[in-house]
């Protein structure tokens, strides 16, 4: 027997005991018993023994299934990729022209004056430019507004210009802060109309294995969350980062990152502080120390410094000194390594969000500040062809995961949903395997193995452990002989978050 130890209550719905039975402890691992309580696990039996319960107390048996620590999501957009599932859908489209048909096929079918919301274009390989003439072309009356999958560029015509009061821009392409507040400034979703739809995607992750996500999306996420969660219990745990425009009312509420927000049952905790240094591959923002092919001898064409490096240090260290960790996207090398100097002026522990191209230099430097890698593996095989073109003769040291494994830092994952899909399965099976279709491999050197991909999934958690909280998966399948195929689109059989079973047939 592993250990075991006696849980201090059942808390609000969750049951005073159980137990999985004949069921395989971690990928490739024995077969034994859970036994939690409490919320928490309270024995783990890896002797084969397939009954650990107490007497009388209740047992579940699995058949052999394979139990895993309950996965995390650690970057979500919650509220948009709630939203984006009721959008016009323009992933995969090749081309300006493409999409405007697409437009024009769906504003036929909506209400009058309804606002025509796109998600998912992704331009870097388009062989025509969008332009807002394309969109007046086949949608002159309606708004239109259309977002990239990368979040970082909007396409408007003349109609949702004006409605987000950028009558007259010249292009209708809107980019990275242009872009953000052109999307704030569009209708809102009722708040409670909203609220239902998280909680659909939050069920939707529970079903995928998810017991927790750290939501990035670009709101007051303390207050949204604190509203979701006033009710019944959630079906995953939530870390609400913080944005600069709310850093204030954070510090003086006495907020610190890790503090459980009240009224939440448990659930809901202060995340980090999200801060930006620069935008995104796709819309060619990326701060980089080399310029992007074609766009030599612009004023853009290493990317764009989206928080000057002072401005970065000194928000950095109010958050720091107030107790909340900063989360500071960074997706170009250029832009990686000010966000690893701003650590170092500051002295303080956080996150780097994306970490997409790095120099030589940059893994050990995560190590040894005790920065961690919040990354994406997803976006490797997403966006493997528009890095070769972009970042040409770099891409060996892009989305460099043994890298920076090598180096002894510590990576978590998550989809950056909606820019992926919120399935933390896709991240796992591209961190392994780097592809996601009939080709072979994108840098094969850059594959981590699957006990390593599994624990940066889990938020770090490489087993179960006596006293953890009963955050579990029970997948059909064992990870540790599943194929590209099946670990991409894993069967989940159960899913459990503190000890309440929040997907499955229990």
């Amino acid at each position: 027997m592993a250990g075991s130890v006696r849980g201090e209550g059942s808390g609000a719905g969750i049951p005073a005991a159980v137990t999985l039975a004949s069921v395989r402890i971690g990928a490739g691992g024995p077969l034994g018993c859970v036994r939690v309580e409490g919320g928490r696990i309270t024995a783990v039996v890896t002797d084969g023994a397939l009954v650990c319960a107490g007497a009388g107390e209740p047992v579940v048996d699995l058949d052999g299934r394979t139990v895993l620590p309950g996965l995390w999501d650690a970057h979500v957009h919650a509220a948009q990729w709630a939203s984006v599932q009721r959008r016009l859908d323009l992933s995969g489209l090749p081309s300006a022209r493409a999409v405007a048909d697409a437009v024009r096929e769906r504003a036929g079918g909506l209400p009058a004056r309804e606002t025509l919301v796109g998600y998912g274009f992704r331009d870097g390989l388009w062989p025509d430019a969008p332009h807002r003439s394309l969109l007046d072309a086949v949608c002159p009356d309606r708004p239109v507004a259309l977002v990239s999958a990368d979040l970082h560029a909007a396409w408007l015509n003349s109609a949702g210009l004006a409605l987000v009061g950028r009558a007259g821009h010249p292009t209708g392409v809107l980019r990275e802060g242009e872009c953000f507040a052109a999307v704030a400034a569009l209708p809102e979703v009722p708040a409670d109309v909203l609220d239902g739809w998280v909680r659909e995607a939050c069920r939707a992750a529970a079903a995928r294995g998810v017991t927790g996500i750290v939501d990035f999306h670009y709101a007051d996420n303390v207050a949204d969350w604190s509203r979701r969660a006033a009710g019944a219990p959630l079906e995953v745990r939530v870390d609400a980062a913080v944005h600069p425009a709310h850093l204030d009312a954070a510090v003086g509420r006495g907020l610190r990152t890790g503090d459980e927000l009240p009224g939440t049952h448990g659930l809901v905790r202060v995340g980090p502080l999200k801060l930006f240094t620069d935008g995104s591959l796709n819309t060619r923002t990326a701060l980089c120390h080399d310029p992007y092919p074609g766009m030599e001898g612009t004023g853009e064409a290493y990317g764009i410094e989206e928080t000057p490096y002072e401005e970065l240090v000194r928000l950095m260290r109010r958050a720091a000194a107030h107790g909340i960790e900063p989360a500071v996207h960074a997706i170009g090398d250029r832009a990686n390594a000010l966000a690893l100097d701003a650590f170092a002026a500051v002295g303080c522990r956080g996150r780097i969000e994306h970490a997409q191209l790095l120099t030589p230099a940059d893994p050990p430097r995560f190590a040894a500040l005790g920065v961690t890698a919040g990354v994406q593996p997803a976006h490797a095989t997403d966006d493997r062809d528009v890095a070769d073109r972009h970042w040409a003769g770099r891409t060996g040291r892009a989305f460099a995961y043994a890298d920076l494994l090598a180096a002894g830092a510590r990576l978590e994952f998550g989809s950056d949903a909606p820019v992926s899909p919120l399935d933390p399965w896709l991240g796992i099976a591209a961190a392994v395997h780097r592809t996601d279709d009939s080709r072979p491999a994108w840098h094969p050197e850059q594959r981590i193995p699957l006990p390593a991909a599994l624990t940066a999934a889990a938020r770090g958690r490489a087993g179960l452990t006596v006293g953890d909280a009963a955050d579990l998966v029970v997948v059909d399948a064992d990870p540790a002989d599943a194929g590209p195929t099946t670990l991409r689109a894993m069967p989940v059989h159960a899913t459990m978050l503190a000890g309440r079973w929040t997907h499955g047939p229990y």
